[in-house]
């Protein structure tokens, strides 16, 4: 447990820190990422021994909330902040509110308009979703040579533009261990193998909450089993509501308050006078 001041100048226990995650580069699967929107999801992946998590910048309070000591890394979404000034106002906002880092996939500039605040900024290389349509479909980027040989240089000006670390999504499993062997960045895997530094999965996938199991994830738990039992149990309540409320049957006696016999004669005297 590492002793530090947050970005809004708090003592703070961290379960790990940038300083640590680079200390531990080289170690592959030294620490585990999930995402985390709320408190509840904060608080059971501290309690599971999880260091990091990642989460809307909009959302950082309330995953606080959740785990005074998990690293938490806020993701500016593309829409929340657009000008420069939007994108600094809202990594700043997200460090005081207590992220402890951000991760963007814009554009190089902004990754070096971030670092130049010293805000430590995780980038995104590999199969980002949201820029899908460049590479036709959702796949691996980097099966190609030529494709690894592009990746390896994103990888190269990335850390030059000042980030600290780097999400790597759907990249080859050879490909991550040979351009982690050459970057001062921290790698965090999403589909791309047991070699980097920071093994990564979102939460829906790993507690069983989607329908379909991305090839790269494993689903440990079947969360969608519950959600389905809670919409049973919540459409059977209702249907009894609604059919009570037509049979007379709701409400009853004891959903009912009443008056003394004395009260309510004397107000009917009194307004019928």
């Amino acid at each position: 447990m590492a002793r530090i001041f947050n970005w809004a100048a708090g003592e703070s226990e961290r379960l790990t820190t940038v300083g640590a995650l680079r200390a531990a580069k080289g170690q592959p699967a030294s620490h585990a990422q999930v995402t985390a929107d709320t408190a509840d999801e904060a608080a059971a992946a501290e309690a599971a021994g999880i260091e990091m998590v990642v989460c809307r910048a909009r959302n950082v309070s309330q995953v606080r909330r959740g785990s005074g000591k998990i690293f938490i890394t806020a993701a500016l979404g593309f829409a929340d902040a657009v000008t420069n000034d939007e994108i600094l106002r809202t990594a700043f906002k997200a460090l005081t509110d207590g992220a402890d880092a951000v991760i963007t996939a814009r554009r190089l500039e902004i990754v070096s308009l971030l670092a130049s605040e010293d805000i430590p900024v995780m980038g995104h290389l590999g199969f980002v979703p949201r820029k899908s349509t460049w590479v036709g479909q959702v796949r691996a980027f980097g099966k190609t040579a030529d494709e690894a040989v592009e990746l390896y240089h994103r990888f190269r000006r990335l850390e030059e533009a000042g980030a600290f670390a780097v999400e790597a999504e759907l990249v080859p499993a050879p490909l991550m261990e040979a351009i982690n062997r050459r970057t001062g960045l921290v790698t965090v895997s999403l589909g791309s193998g047991p070699a980097a530094d920071v093994m990564f999965l979102f939460m829906s996938d790993i507690c069983g909450e989607t329908e379909r199991v991305p090839r790269h994830a494993r689903r440990y738990g079947d969360l969608g089993r519950l959600h389905r039992q809670i919409d049973v149990e919540r459409r059977a309540a209702l249907s009894a509501f609604r059919k009570d409320i037509e049979g007379a049957r709701f409400p009853g006696e004891a959903e009912t308050t009443s008056m003394p016999d004395a009260a309510y004669e004397e107000f009917i005297d009194r307004i019928e006078r």
